[in-house]
């Protein structure tokens, strides 16, 4: 027993040897609680309080589960197969298998994953003729599972207008088709289940009589119908009351309501202030002490949250030192930015950091393509995690496919990618009959699709009028006008636009122009020398190399790329905490309510927590947003952290009033700041966020026109005349 108990910190000791009793662990960041879980598990057993078969243990991934398994069995000298220890849907397949019949389910009932349930809603809308343009697949799927996770059933599901009416009318026909069918999906398996619990009083005493002890991980992601199924099996009813003539397991729940960040999949960071009042819960324990990062990155994760209102509270320590200051960069454009990260990383690796231990996050999937663009120049091996690299993502390989048969008709392999995305009818076999002709005729699809006839002729007849209509279209086009007109004529734009998480491929497919814009300004001397090739031409043999090259090879050392979302339950030596900037981090999606900028802060808490010994925080004066050059304000949460955790470490500014000479175009462009908005370079002037200021630079004309104000403790700043409103004083 004293191995067992030996190390833990007197928090966590208090936590695993707590009386059978309902608990809330707060466990801030690198606190320690998985060991906490694990050894609460391994004292309950090894004191004689239950056996084995009396352990409920919850948790969020399949990873998890088995690293808590893999402990439990060197902790202890008994069988963690038989355990119930798994995720929520892992655990209610388990109990499904075990009361199939009650649960009204073949034996042998199947499980659709995401794919194959869209699968199933695009099969039934064909079923029913219903034009799945107007409920796209993925939406309605997103719809069904929302419902599901908030425990409704079609039956139960409000129609408050037309189109849910109809919407809801599906979801019910989708239940009908599952039964049939005998499937169920990732959502049904945790429904079904807290459905056969509440309505068969004996099996859910008995499971009740069984589960003493009931342990979850991540409490804080867990969403309404989860919490019900777990008040169901500590014995609760549902007034909450205790069920009668029984006492009742012991939640033992672990979380942190700093760590809550996934809202839009439906987790309630609320659950936590439910639990602790609806089962009186006396113990609060908050594991504090952090064992991961150094002083300086703790207090400034700290100084971020405690902004956020309704928190269950806590703050966390470390006994290791203050550590290095919080490196923060001001790049004058995002490509300045990621070329900054990038020789920073070159740097690092020269010091002897292993590439695996280096992060980069970003709150956008679209922000990583001016990094990997970088990286690939730079010759730095990197993998995304939990994604795929830019040009490998499916909205970019299809807008780029479009670009293939722009440039060359007979790229079958284009072809047949999107032929028929978006969906305009053009079936299996009408792509058959197409590869048969092309076949006979040893020609390409493009130029056998004329002799093809009927149904298929037609359909497949329109899609090469719309090719042949962009390739007229865009003839004398700017590369980056052609691919925005192409996203918006061949219909991806609206495609995406029309799922439900789909304004993220949207982005990617503005990143793209973004990406031709760059590449216009920085390859001009390849695509001159690139023979009759063109401007199209040589960006799409671009994205093709930079698709092919430096992913890092099976044991390769490669720095991680991945969003903040992605980083959660990760930690690295060095983290990079890319575009802090207003509007991009804080979201603006999110930005307006307070709800979802408090969401945004947990989610810069996150990021900032995933850092052991180095933190570096940039962001850019611009970044190039669909083709254009948008100018930036930092973000609200670089205010938020304390100037003496910081260490300032931007590049000399191009002009500034102490130069001794400007180049002529600057001092023209100062001239015609003068005379068209009455401001001078060494001009004080007022700006509403910044305070006071002295214009050091100017440069551009017209819309274009931007200056440069020292506003003293706010530093430098590049401000676009367009849009900024300053004040001549």
């Amino acid at each position: 027993m004293s191995d067992l108990l030996a190390n833990l910190n007197p928090p966590q000791l208090a936590a695993v040897t707590l009386p059978p009793q309902h608990a809330l662990i707060l466990a801030g960041a690198g606190s320690g609680k998985t060991r906490v879980l694990t050894t609460r598990i391994a004292w309950l057993i090894s004191t004689g309080q239950v056996g084995p078969h009396g352990i409920l243990a919850v948790t969020f991934t399949n990873k998890a589960a088995k690293e808590m398994q893999a402990r439990l069995a060197a902790m202890l000298p008994i069988n963690t197969r038989g355990m119930w220890i798994g995720t929520f849907h892992g655990l209610c397949n388990r109990f499904l298998r075990a009361h199939y019949r009650e649960a009204g389910l073949p034996a042998l009932f199947q499980i659709l994953d995401s794919s194959d349930q869209l699968a199933a809603i695009k099969r039934l809308l064909k079923n029913l003729n219903v034009d799945d343009e107007k409920f796209p697949p993925r939406e309605l799927a997103s719809f069904i599972n929302a419902h599901k996770e908030q425990g409704i059933r079609a039956a139960q599901a409000e129609a408050y207008d037309e189109y849910t009416s109809r919407r809801v009318g599906l979801y019910a026909e989708y239940e009908t088709q599952c039964q049939r069918e005998g499937v169920v999906d990732f959502a049904e398996l945790l429904l079904r289940s807290y459905e056969l619990l509440r309505r068969n009083e004996p099996l859910c005493r008995h499971y009740q009589e069984r589960f003493r002890h009931i342990l979850v991980d991540e409490f804080q992601d867990t969403n309404r119908l989860q919490y019900a199924w777990l008040k169901l099996l500590a014995g609760r009813d549902l007034q909450n009351r205790e069920a009668p003539g029984l006492a009742g397991a012991s939640l033992f729940a672990v979380g942190d309501d700093d760590q809550s960040i996934y809202a839009f999949r439906g987790a309630e960071v609320g659950n936590m202030r439910d639990l602790e009042r609806e089962f009186a819960v006396q113990n609060v324990i908050r594991l504090e002490q952090n064992y991961r990062s150094h002083g300086n990155i703790l207090d400034a994760a700290n100084a971020l949250i405690k902004n956020n209102r309704g928190r269950l509270g806590k703050n966390l320590w470390t006994d290791a030192g203050a550590g290095e200051p919080i490196r923060v960069f001001e790049g004058f454009s995002d490509i300045d930015e990621a070329r900054f990260v990038v020789e920073e990383i070159r740097e690092l690796v020269r010091e002897g950091i292993p590439r695996t231990q280096i992060a980069l996050l970003y709150r956008s999937n679209a922000q990583s393509r001016v990094l990997e663009h970088q990286l690939f120049t730079q010759a730095v091996p990197y993998k995304v995690y939990g994604g795929l690299r830019f040009f490998d993502r499916q909205e970019i390989k299809h807008a780029l496919a479009y670009l293939r048969l722009i440039a060359n008709s007979d790229d079958d392999t284009a072809f047949a990618r999107v032929v028929n995305f978006p969906t305009r009818g053009i079936g299996s076999r009408s792509v058959e009959q197409l590869q048969e002709a092309a076949h006979r005729a040893n020609s390409s699809l493009y130029n056998a699709a004329a002799s093809l006839g009927g149904k298929a002729g037609t359909s497949v007849g329109a899609f090469i009028r719309l090719i042949e209509a962009l390739r007229s279209e865009t003839a004398n086009l700017p590369l980056p006008e052609v691919i925005d007109h192409i996203i918006e004529k061949s219909g991806l734009r609206q495609h995406y636009l029309g799922e439900k998480e789909g304004q993220e491929r949207v982005e990617n497919l503005d990143e793209l122009i973004n990406a031709a814009t760059n590449f216009l300004q920085e390859e001009s001397d390849t695509i001159v020398n690139n023979g009759d090739a063109g401007p199209l031409a040589s960006f799409l043999a671009h994205a093709s190399l930079e698709a092919g090259e430096h992913q890092a090879g099976e044991g390769q050392e490669a720095v991680q790329l991945m969003t903040v979302h992605a980083a959660k339950g990760l930690e690295f030596d060095v983290v990079f905490i890319t575009g802090l900037e207003q509007g991009l981090f804080p979201h603006d999606n999110a930005s307006q309510e307070r709800e979802g900028l408090e969401e945004e802060r947990r989610l810069m808490y996150v990021a900032v927590t995933r850092a052991r010994q180095r933190l570096y925080l940039s962001h850019a004066q611009t970044r190039m947003l669909h083709g254009q050059t948008r100018y930036c304000l930092p973000s609200a949460f670089l205010e938020e952290l304390p100037e003496a955790l910081l260490r300032k470490i931007n590049r000399a500014p191009a002009y500034t009033a102490t130069a001794p000479a400007r180049p002529a175009a600057a001092q023209a462009a100062a001239d015609v700041q003068t005379s068209a908005n009455g401001l001078r370079i060494g001009q004080n002037v007022q700006h509403a966020k910044f305070g006071m200021g002295v214009i050091v630079a100017a440069e551009g004309r017209g819309p274009e026109a931007r200056v440069q104000v020292n506003f003293g403790r706010s530093g430098m700043k590049w401000l676009a005349l367009e849009y900024a409103k300053l004040t001549p004083v």
